[in-house]
């Protein structure tokens, strides 16, 4: 069986584009991925960054659903600490009632902004520095008819998530460190890793997380995702260059620039100072670029090599039609799709056979 492949979206606005177009190209996006295969399309939360539109994927994610028929649809993922855990649940609740059986919830904990913006986002110095995540969880699922978290008597214990008639969407905790690790694993809770800015503690957030596994109602056994950077393209050169504006979007990032995603020119123009260069070629370092055939065994090694039971792949490219492209060549070179095509093959052969 194939490596199953999933798609990590932030929504990038390419320099010289808008916002709009942004969404309408992610939208188109997640249609090529329905069509080639792709297990999951997530859209991610950042706020105050207008090199993406990803502050509210939840109802992104609506849209999504509605323009898909087969991937399964996510939160890549929520910042629950951003959010009151009632409205949460009657957001994802209202999905899974839109899209029955394609949604999931991916969590973190992280305010996915600058702390400043997280500030006005949670309200108060007090609700910035809390670090309660496994309460927030319980209080989200009491909100589903979950028991444990209201004292017997609780106001709050009658309050129900709605509408109540849908269940929750499975939960996945996302993480860039070793905390989300053991705490999906005690949760019995799938787990998705950010390789793509986290590399050098991957390999022991994975290794906690299927050591410390509980199943549970949600899963029997572990199920961990590794998410990376992908580029491809019909030939390594071109790869390289698509991916230079990956280099310096994340480079102002990290300088606290909010800019456009940059055009190959602009990224390959840009006058890195050696410290610069050092920090964009170490984290070009842990991406899978170039021909498909290139990116297949890159993926499958991390994939071996981390224990990862699913790849997600994101590429903020600057040209949206090079984006869908990449992703295109990659599904083909994993044969992702064949076997659903295979079958409605057959399906038509039963039926003209009578």
């Amino acid at each position: 069986m194939s490596l199953p492949l999933s798609i990590l979206d932030l929504v990038p606005v390419p320099e010289g584009s808008s916002s709009s177009q942004a969404i309408l190209n992610s939208i188109s996006l997640a249609q090529a991925a329905d069509r080639a295969g792709y297990a999951r399309y997530w859209i991610a939360e950042h706020h105050n960054m207008r090199s993406v539109v990803s502050a509210a994927p939840e109802i992104l994610l609506g849209v999504v659903a509605t323009q898909t028929s087969r991937i399964r649809v996510g939160s890549g993922g929520i910042m629950l600490p951003n959010h009151a855990p009632l409205k949460v649940a009657e957001n994802f609740r209202t999905l899974e009632a839109l899209a029955p059986g394609r949604i999931d919830l991916g969590i973190g904990r992280a305010p996915g902004t600058d702390g400043v913006t997280a500030l006005a986002l949670r309200g108060s110095q007090e609700a910035l520095h809390r670090d309660d995540l496994p309460d927030q969880l319980a209080e989200m699922l009491a909100y589903t008819g979950a028991e444990g978290y209201f004292p017997v008597g609780h106001p709050l214990g009658q309050v129900r998530a709605t509408p109540q008639d849908v269940p929750l969407p499975p939960i996945f905790l996302l993480g860039s460190s070793t905390y989300s690790a053991v705490l999906a694993a005690q949760l019995g809770y799938g787990f998705a890793f950010a390789y793509h800015f986290s590399a050098a503690q991957a390999e022991q957030a994975m290794s906690l997380y299927r050591q410390n596994f509980r199943p549970s109602a949600q899963l029997e056994k572990p199920h961990a995702i590794l998410a990376t950077v992908a580029v491809a393209a019909d030939t390594g050169a071109e790869a390289q260059r698509l991916s230079s504006s990956i280099g310096l979007m994340f480079l102002n990032i990290r300088k606290g620039l909010r800019e456009f995603i940059p055009s190959p020119e602009t990224a390959l123009a840009y006058p890195y100072t050696l410290q610069e260069r050092g920090f964009v070629e170490s984290y070009a370092a842990t991406h899978s670029v170039g021909t498909p055939a290139q990116v297949r065994p890159s993926l499958e090694t991390l994939a071996a090599r981390y224990g990862a039971d699913e790849i997600m792949i994101t590429a903020a490219l600057h040209d949206p039609a090079a984006r869908n492209r990449s992703y295109e060549l990659i599904a083909a070179e994993f044969g992702l799709g064949q076997p659903a095509q295979a079958s409605a093959q057959q399906k038509r052969e039963a039926v003209l056979a009578g």
